[in-house]
Order: C-alpha cells, then sequence, then structure tokens
C-alpha cells in the first residue's frame, strides 16, 4: 500500500475554511468541531505552560466507521526556544476530532468548492475563539469587548502588536505570531518500492557515499554549503547508515512535508533513538499506531527567523488510537514523538540554517 505524502501549497484563503475540511499547515486551526474546541490548558507547553500554537492539520477520515466520517487530526507546537529540547516531545500537542456524517455543523453532502458556499458553516457562530491563535477564548478586551484571548500572554501580545492603536476600531491586525498558512496538497508516493531496482539503486548509491566516507575517515560529516565552514558530525556509522536511507526514500520527492500511512512504518532520520513504548489512549485504554510523521522540509516554508530561533525536529512522529473511539464531546488528545538528527552531538543550528539543503546533499 503506498505512502500518502503532503506538499505545501499557496491556495485562497476561504479554501482552508472549516466547511471545506482542508489539510493545512500553519494560520489558525480550521476546527472540525466547532463548538468544544480545545482551550489553553489542553494545549499548554509542559515546559513554558504557555499555549502550543497550530502547526498544522490532517483530514484523516475512517471510510469504515460511521463515528469518524469527518476525522481531523492537529498538531500545535511551543515556539519559545527554550522549549525546543532535544529528543523531546513537551512543547508539542496532537489532538483528534471526529463526527458522524449527520452532525450539528455541516450538511451531509459534500461542500461545494465555492467561495460563497455555507458562509454561515464558521467557529464564530458556535463559540468565541483567541484573535491571536484561534483556541477557545474565555477572556475580551474589557475596553472593546470584541477582541477575545485565551489567555493573558496573548493579550499582551495583541496589544503590543497593534490592538493598543486599533482597540474599538474594528481594524484585522496582521497576525504575525502564527505560522505562514499553506494547503496540505496529498498526494500518492509513486514509483517508491523497496523491492524495486530502482530504489534499489539510490540506496545502493547512498551506502556507496557512506562507505567512501568511511574508507577518508569522514563518517558524519556533511557540509551544510559552499560558504558554511560548520559540519554536521554523526555519532557513529549507524546513525550514517540510517540517515542514508531516509535520505534515499525521499530524495525522489524531497519536498514532501508529510508522510501519512496509517498502521505503516516509520521512516527514521536517526539511529540514535527508536522508539519502544507508545503510551494507550487515554479515552479507551486501547492500543495506538502510527499514523503519519511530519518531514523536517516543513520548516523550510517558516520564517527563517522563526526556524532558527525556536524550532528544530528531525521527524515528528503522530501515533493515534486504533479504534479511534468516539471523544465524549472534546477534542481527543493522542500521542506525538519527536527524533532529532542526533542527541547532542550535533550543530543543529547550521542544520536549521538551510534544512533542505542539507537533506539534499
Amino acid at each position: 500500500m503506498p505512502v500518502d505524502l503532503g506538499f505545501v501549497e499557496k491556495c485562497e484563503p476561504w479554501q482552508l475554511e472549516s466547511r471545506f475540511f482542508p489539510s493545512k499547515v500553519g494560520g489558525r486551526p480550521a476546527w472540525l468541531d466547532l463548538k468544544n474546541i480545545p482551550n489553553k490548558e489542553d494545549l499548554e507547553c509542559d515546559y513554558c505552560k504557555n499555549p502550543c500554537i497550530f502547526l498544522c492539520q490532517i483530514y484523516a477520515p475512517y471510510e469504515e466507521d460511521d463515528d469518524a466520517f469527518h476525522r481531523t487530526l492537529y498538531v500545535f507546537i511551543c515556539k519559545d526556544p527554550s522549549c525546543c529540547k532535544t529528543n523531546e516531545n513537551g512543547n508539542l500537542k496532537v489532538l483528534r476530532s471526529q463526527l458522524n456524517r449527520f452532525n450539528p455543523f455541516y450538511p451531509s453532502e459534500p461542500p461545494i468548492e465555492k467561495e460563497d458556499w455555507r458562509t454561515d458553516i464558521n467557529t464564530d457562530s458556535w463559540c468565541k475563539t483567541c484573535c491571536v491563535c484561534g483556541i477557545s477564548a474565555p477572556n475580551h478586551c474589557s475596553k472593546c469587548k470584541a477582541a477575545n484571548y485565551c489567555s493573558r500572554n496573548h493579550q499582551i501580545y495583541d496589544w503590543k502588536h497593534g490592538h493598543k492603536q486599533n482597540c474599538g476600531n474594528n481594524v484585522n491586525i496582521s497576525n504575525s505570531f502564527l505560522f505562514p498558512e499553506y494547503e496540505l496538497v496529498i498526494e500518492s508516493e509513486e514509483n517508491i518500492n523497496e523491492d524495486d531496482d530502482d530504489c534499489n539503486e539510490v540506496e545502493e548509491k547512498e551506502m556507496a557515499k557512506y562507505k567512501s566516507m568511511v574508507q577518508r575517515n569522514e563518517t558524519g560529516s556533511i557540509q551544510e554549503g559552499k560558504d558554511e565552514e560548520d559540519l554536521v558530525k554523526m555519532a557513529n556509522a549507524d546513525e550514517d547508515e540510517v540517515f542514508a536511507r531516509f535520505h534515499s526514500r525521499i530524495v525522489h520527492n524531497p519536498e514532501q512535508v508529510v508522510r501519512y500511512e496509517r498502521n505503516g512504518q516509520i521512516l527514521y532520520i536517526s539511529g540514535n533513538t527508536n522508539i519502544q513504548d507508545v503510551p494507550k489512549c487515554s479515552l479507551c485504554g486501547g492500543e495506538r499506531q502510527f499514523e503519519f510523521q511530519i518531514m523536517p522540509q516543513l520548516l523550510n516554508f517558516f520564517n527563517y527567523k522563526d526556524v532558527i530561533n525556536s524550532l528544530d525536529w528531525g521527524i515528528l512522529v503522530i501515533f493515534t488510537c486504533t479504534k479511534s473511539c468516539v471523544p465524549n464531546e472534546k477534542y481527543a488528545m493522542e500521542y506525538i514523538w519527536k527524533q532529532d538528527i542526533i542527541s547532542d552531538k550535533i550543530d543543529t543550528t547550521s542544520v536549521c540554517e538551510n534544512k533542505n539543503d542539507f537533506l539534499e546533499k
């Protein structure tokens, strides 16, 4: 069964609204359940206790399950630089929402891809959301009472970045706090078969490069660019081999930002750590399975400052309840695991500076 790959593309903002069940990156979440959306407590970073912000979402229904006729997974991340810790996931959250085909929010028939179609379907009709990040907002500006906030932290941010000058004027302020917004387009990974000759040829070339490096006593050194003096030093021979296999798989589609394969196999980027125990579902106690992973290439589509100062990962791996059990009028918390390229032995600054170049070397 082929893996589905996700690629970012620009599109019209209206196409990424909840009424069209989008898969997307950045901006505010396009919530599926429009009423019972998460709050600050649901999305608190384990370290700084500020709410994590929206990274991406994937529309991934269970066709065989009426209760998951609509189903979306949401990934959030904390942007505080001090909260991005090597091979730790405390600054990351993943949520699952699902609905029956017959629900209070959407028609039972597929949406019509037109800008003016059912514009009445939106979160604002059901609850108040934070004007900074888009999650549930119990607080509001005491002066204009029009701007809603999930937390004091986001209210202060908004006040300093334009609301102070525009309070009460009903002016939309550009929100640089969020990641740039893109559509996440899903395509099948065609012509990639680990048993076919082409794939084997690519992998053999990568292994040949690795063996040549061993002979030259250069294992683990990958030049970042012609003008960069920093070298990415891998820990050992196993580390290089795992990375070479990773590269040989993605080289055919180097701009992929997501790999989706429910109950499939993780494509590890590092041999330094492999996940051993996945926590059971916190709602039903059942097993979780691998569903998709977010690739390091996604960092290339964010602002340079965001990447260097705050974010880094090798891969982010999302595990979900195998039963996709029904949340009780809420968003279900699932499990996310982070693997960095190597633990404490790699100069991740230079990797983040041009991660796409790094992966294409």
